[in-house]
Formats: C-alpha cells, structure tokens, sequence
C-alpha cells in the first residue's frame, strides 16, 4: 500500500468522518451510558474510524498508525475496571503514539521529497 502525507483536504475529510461517528456513537451512548457524548472512550472511537476512514480514502501515513492506536486505547478505556490499567497510562500511550506516528510521517515526506529531487535531478542530466 503507498502511503501520502496529511494535506488539508484529509484533515478535513476525517474530521467530518470523526463527527460523524461520534454523532452516531453519542446516540448510542444515550442508551449505554459507557459512550455518553463526553467520555474519553466515545471521542477515541470516533477518531480511530476517522483514521480509518483516512488511511483507506486518502492513504495518510499517520493514520495507518493512529487508527488501531485509537481503538485499542478506547476499548482499553471501556475496560480499564477488568484491566486494572490505569487511564493517565492509556493516555500517556495515546499521546507518545500520537507523536511518534507524526514524527515517522514527517521522516517520511522528507524521504519522498529528497527522492523526487533526486529523480528531477536526474532528468535534467
């Protein structure tokens, strides 16, 4: 699978996806309080299906690698009474992946971009 880097049209495309699932899933959570509109694992949900959504529409790096972030961070959330897993550790996971993913996307379109001057380079000679 080829990968791109984020633009402002992805941004914008999983933004959209994301409000739209967490509308569905804040409808959902009116009749199991777990996902209310507010809670922590409702917003991860819906920004895993936005990265979801991302990674297949437009192919951005980040979100191949955010997206399954998000959804084990909100079922670990959903469970964390099972887990014992404490959520500022969930979190502190979800911020350092976050991050980390942004880092490789970065690394990424610089290798992409040193590769096309590379190529026009050689076209010219």
């Amino acid at each position: 699978m080829k990968a791109c880097c984020s633009s402002p049209a992805s941004i914008c495309y999983w933004f959209i996806v994301s409000l739209a699932a967490w509308a569905v899933l804040a409808v959902i959570g009116g009749f199991w309080y777990p996902l209310h509109a507010s809670s922590a694992a409702t917003c991860l949900l819906a920004m895993a299906v936005g990265c979801f959504a991302n990674a297949f529409k437009n192919r951005t790096y980040h979100c191949m690698l955010t997206g399954p972030l998000f959804l084990i961070a909100a079922i670990l959330l959903l469970s964390c009474n099972l887990t014992r897993v404490k959520p500022r550790v969930i979190w502190a996971g979800v911020i350092l992946g976050t991050g980390i993913a942004f880092f490789l996307e970065w690394r990424y379109a610089r290798k992409l971009s040193a590769t096309a001057c590379d190529s026009r380079m050689e076209n010219t000679t």
